[in-house]
């Protein structure tokens, strides 16, 4: 038997959609459907990135699914900084998610031009910020 477990990006990827402004009171509604739905991971977006997202996690510590696992979305650490000295790795922390999804740069290109630190570095920064 296959199984097939969902992890939904609606209320990060899809809120990034020209036009669409959710509230704190959508993202939960939407999340209690998606949880309804048994939509196994839910990632709820970047914690700290705006007023309203901290709101959501703040609210979220007390939210009861039923099928569902929360998530929050985040980067490693930035270059040359400890991860426990790292704002927005302490807020993915504070968020009190059962799960943490890290977005990390694997292309030298991107570690070299978007993040402008060395190879060395990036991999220590993903150990660092996972660890």
């Amino acid at each position: 038997m296959t199984q097939v477990e969902l992890y939904g990006t609606t209320l990060r990827d899809g809120a990034q959609y020209e036009g669409i402004s959710l509230s704190v009171e959508n993202k939960l509604t939407i999340t209690d459907r998606l949880d309804l739905l048994g939509v196994l991971y839910i990632e709820e977006g970047w914690p700290g990135s705006n007023p309203k997202d901290a709101e959501f996690f703040e609210r979220a510590k007390r939210f009861k699914l039923k099928n569902s696992v929360l998530t929050a979305f985040g980067s490693t650490r930035r270059a040359n900084v400890d991860a426990a000295n790292d704002p927005q790795i302490q807020t993915l922390l504070e968020a009190e998610t059962a799960v943490v999804t890290l977005v990390c740069k694997s292309w030298d290109l991107h570690v070299t031009h978007i993040l402008e630190t060395s190879m060395e570095e990036n991999l220590a920064m993903i150990s660092d910020s996972i660890s």
